[in-house]
């Protein structure tokens, strides 16, 4: 495969994840200000409700079109799904920003999950450039750009928070069309003739998708640890701004710091010490080891009443941060060339499913237990069960390896 000469495409693309943390880490602190400020929630429990409400359509949408997007990759290239990806984020973060009521809150996170397809497709790209022993750590750079982006989106966020709870939405606006601008003028095109397939709808739809990427060897049993594990990680942009401030009374510029102090630890892992772990570990044995630190950590985070301590767990939590790209290292050795944009499609689309169902689980459950006449009082308890899921991932992860010894034998 022809390699792209220069560096400036991976700069863009690592650019384009840090930015789409940034985008999102941007707005998580004013979320529960705005959807009051919107919807005239009396709460934050209901507030916390929309906000699951908000993050399962976008999410929704992910989902039903990821694989699409994906197959359109495989078909049509890297670099014009990406841009009009850029392009429609852009236009999400505008239509947020003068947004007067939760319905058209509701709408413009319809439209961008419709084109949420930023990571997937970079990942794909990444795929495309690497070499089989490459990927893991590639994928790592991947999870460390997030990292980066989570460092500087909540401290941006909740700097501009105090100036109003639509300003950010116009930062992140802003600063996904500067990105758009970059990537039309340095992206190249990674899918050549070689490795380019044609359109089919077959594929091109979540059960078809799953259908074809299940049919790897030992691939579905890591898709479904894959969705279980994101669905419990992704209690920290469900329910953390809501639990933080319910819990400890923490205000816009505290969380922002915290979810900073979080994507700091991310982006260590991730982008430098993953490489370390899986040179040590290998990619069998980090997926073990994070699936323990991270019940350890759920556990702590969901039983420690001083927001201080918690305070300084959280860049601790991310040291558990090596499952993922362990997990897609694994699951892109087992696909083709042509089938990279087909499985990171699949794999976006069960991050989907899991943002789906984990805003709704978790928000509910932090409102179930957080209100005056709950019959057990504990507002942590979106992050103990989140701590049990992490059970069931090494159950899962514990039958694939059975199941694989016995064919063996």
């Amino acid at each position: 495969m022809t390699q792209p000469s220069p560096r400036l495409p991976i700069v863009f693309i690592l650019v384009t994840l840090v930015l789409d943390a940034i985008g999102i880490g941007l707005i998580l602190p004013v979320m529960p200000d705005l959807i009051r400020d919107v919807e005239g929630a009396t709460s934050l429990g209901q507030a916390a409700v929309w906000g699951g409400v908000l993050s399962t359509a976008f999410a929704v949408m992910q989902f039903l079109c990821g694989p699409t997007v994906g197959s359109l990759s495989d078909r049509f290239g890297r670099r014009p799904v990406l841009l009009i990806s850029l392009a429609t984020m852009a236009l999400d973060y505008v239509v947020m920003a003068v947004a007067g009521s939760i319905w058209l809150l509701l709408a413009a996170r319809v439209v961008g999950g419709v084109t949420a397809s930023t990571q997937a497709t970079a990942s794909a790209f990444l795929a495309d450039i690497s070499k089989p022993e490459e990927k893991a750590a590639r994928f790592g750079m991947v999870g460390a750009s997030f990292g980066i982006g989570f460092v500087i989106g909540p401290l941006i966020g909740g700097y501009l928070g105090e100036l109003g709870p639509r300003a950010p939405f116009w930062a992140a606006a802003g600063l996904a069309t500067l990105n758009l601008i970059f990537g039309a003028l340095v992206l190249p095109e990674t899918v050549t003739d070689r490795i380019r397939r044609p359109f089919d709808w077959r594929r091109a739809n979540p059960l078809g998708a799953f259908r074809a990427v299940g049919r790897l060897p030992g691939v579905r049993p890591l898709l479904l640890l894959f969705f279980l594990y994101e669905f419990a990680m992704f209690i920290y942009p469900a329910i953390w701004a809501y639990f933080t401030q319910y819990r400890f009374g923490w205000s816009a510029g505290t969380i922002g710091i915290s979810l900073a102090m979080f994507g700091i630890g991310v982006a260590i892992v991730q982008g430098g010490l993953i490489r370390v772990v899986l040179r040590v570990m290998g990619e069998r044995i980090a997926v073990w080891y994070g699936l323990g630190y991270n019940f350890v950590a759920f556990l702590a985070i969901g039983l420690i009443g001083n927001g201080t301590a918690v305070l300084i767990l959280t860049p601790m939590i991310a040291l558990g941060a090596v499952v993922t790209p362990a997990l897609l290292g694994m699951m892109s050795k087992a696909a083709d060339d042509n089938q990279q944009g087909e499985l990171q499609g699949m794999v976006s689309s069960l991050r989907s499913v899991s943002m789906i169902a984990s805003p709704l689980v978790m928000t509910q459950t932090f409102f179930l237990f957080s209100r005056p006449d709950a019959p057990l009082h504990l507002p942590g308890a979106p992050f103990v069960l989140a701590a049990g899921v992490m059970i069931v991932c090494a159950i899962v992860f514990a039958a694939r390896r059975g199941a694989a010894r016995g064919a063996e034998a």
